[in-house]
């Protein structure tokens, strides 16, 4: 097995993390934000090359106003507050996504984070916000035929989706127990390794990234041939 260059994590049950323990569901939000910035760093210092937090799905929308408006204030606070850590540490933001329904403020603080750490030569993280596969796919097809493309192939359509350079996921990871991607890169999932943890989102700590990596080195990646 290969070296882990490109993880990407579904951050659940931030939610049931905080019924639990008697909060409001933006409490759980707020912890799994501060746990995001302790688990990018230790992804970052055991030299994974890209990491993709799926943050925000187009599908998040239908959650009650308050629970959204709460999340979208948590994401421009915390993209506000991250910039002097990713720079100190090398680490390069770009996001994945709608940008047409973010709020103006998330959006201008997005394109901070994103233009003050371009320079930055370590880890790129992929902030996943408004993201959806399907969407992705829809606007990869909706790219591609404004450019006059004549075949709408999958090595075609995947010079259209959102970060063309960012190689494929080797390893898509789930918290929380549930055992499904929810339209999380549909169009790169194709050949990565999948796992699903139990516990919950705001309850992992760096340790995680350890047993992530020990995990993915345990894989035998045959991509349809035989070894």
């Amino acid at each position: 097995m290969g070296k882990l260059m490109h993880l990407a994590l579904i951050m659940d049950g931030n939610g049931r993390w905080a019924e639990r323990r008697g909060l409001s569901r933006s409490e759980g939000h707020k912890e799994g934000a501060r746990v995001a910035c302790r688990v990018a760093k230790a992804a970052s210092d055991r030299g994974i090359g890209y990491l993709t937090l799926y943050c925000f799905s187009t599908e998040n929308w239908k959650r009650p106003k308050g629970e959204v408006d709460s999340l979208m204030g948590l994401f421009s606070s915390e993209l506000e507050t991250m910039i002097g850590r990713l720079v100190e540490n090398g680490i390069r933001v770009l996001h994945l996504g709608r940008r047409d329904r973010l709020p103006e403020m998330v959006l201008r603080r997005l394109d901070r984070v994103v233009s003050e750490t371009s320079g930055m030569t370590g880890m790129t993280l992929q902030l996943a916000i408004d993201y959806g596969g399907e969407d992705e796919i829809q606007r990869c097809i909706a790219r591609a035929m404004r450019n006059g493309e004549k075949e709408l192939s999958v090595p075609v359509l995947s010079r259209y989706v959102d970060n063309p350079s960012i190689p494929y996921p080797d390893f898509i990871c789930r918290s929380s127990g549930e055992k499904r991607l929810s339209g999380f890169l549909m169009l790169q999932s194709s050949y990565a390794e999948i796992g699903f943890y139990d516990r919950l989102w705001p309850d992992w700590d760096e340790s995680m990234i350890d047993t992530i990596i020990a995990d993915f080195s345990a894989r035998d990646r045959r991509y349809g041939g035989i070894r």
